[in-house]
């Protein structure tokens, strides 16, 4: 588990996602790979176009159909080659000292299962256009399969300087809380807790626990406690400190858990203009 995974596919934020990896991998000290894979459903290997004979079909035009695709699929792939040459570039430039590549021709979320056990990180691009019920049927597969931080990010490049953690006194956010407390990606930097739910003792008790844990780490970790509903205490939050990037724990069964499942995620992704961080 030890390489900084960051897919690009030549949208419009494979950019900012090329350069959130070369900036984590310097962070992390961790080698940064490109990854670009052409997906089997969009791009056959083969067209099989033998459903399609019928009235008026005539055989000649079905091979010629079939070799369009297939010439498509190469030039989409030769494509992925020079994206990934000029990430690797752009790396270099940014200070990575020996960025690599991998181009695949199947399905992004199997390939990521196999590669898992060597993903330390994993930074994608939001695609705003594509965020359907949820996050965008594809990054949320991607979410649910893998064991492994996922940066998401947004279409433009900040190198991060004041992050905040979305806190609820769970198994996973104080997992959170550890995870970067023993990071380096991002030491040096105010981590901002915050906790939505009641003004109670248990709650500030919480709250200490996890200040505590980052001061004694080295981060200035101020704390804040708000009732109110989840998205727009966060958002707000957000705003008014300018916070750089949003840590949270994906997926479970707590409010801020939840979050991450529902409409309130799409409507949050969509509008965020930070990256978000989800650990497992």
């Amino acid at each position: 588990m030890s390489h900084v995974i960051t897919c690009i596919d030549g949208s419009d934020v494979s950019t900012a996602a090329c350069d959130y990896g070369a900036w984590a991998s310097l962070r992390l000290d961790a080698p940064l790979e490109f990854l670009h894979v052409l997906e089997k459903t969009e791009y056959p290997e083969q067209s099989n176009l033998s459903g399609n004979i019928g009235l008026g079909s005539r055989e000649a035009l079905l091979e010629e159909l079939a070799a369009l695709d297939e010439k498509r699929g190469r030039l989409a792939l030769e494509q992925g080659k020079l994206m990934l040459e000029a990430a690797r570039e752009r790396a270099i430039a940014d200070g990575v000292a020996a960025p690599t590549s991998r181009q695949r021709h199947g399905s992004l979320v199997e390939t990521l299962a196999e590669m898992e056990d060597d993903i330390r990180l994993l930074v994608m691009g939001k695609h705003d256009e594509n965020l359907g019920e949820h996050v965008g049927s594809r990054l949320e597969s991607v979410v649910r399969m893998l064991h492994r931080p996922i940066l998401i990010t947004t279409p433009e490049f900040t190198p991060p300087q004041r992050v905040m953690l979305a806190f609820d006194g769970s198994d996973t956010t104080r997992k959170g809380v550890e995870m970067v407390a023993g990071s380096p990606l991002f030491r040096g930097l105010p981590c901002h807790l915050v906790m939505i739910g009641s003004d109670n003792a248990a709650n500030h008790e919480q709250l200490d626990w996890a200040r505590r844990t980052l001061e004694a780490a080295g981060f200035e970790a101020p704390v804040a406690l708000h009732s109110g509903e989840v998205e727009r205490v966060l958002c707000d939050y957000r705003s008014a400190n300018n916070i750089d990037l949003l840590v949270m724990g994906a997926y479970g069964h707590s409010v801020i858990r939840r979050f991450l499942v529902g409409s309130t995620t799409t409507n949050v992704m969509r509008n965020a203009s930070v990256p978000v961080l989800l650990l497992r």
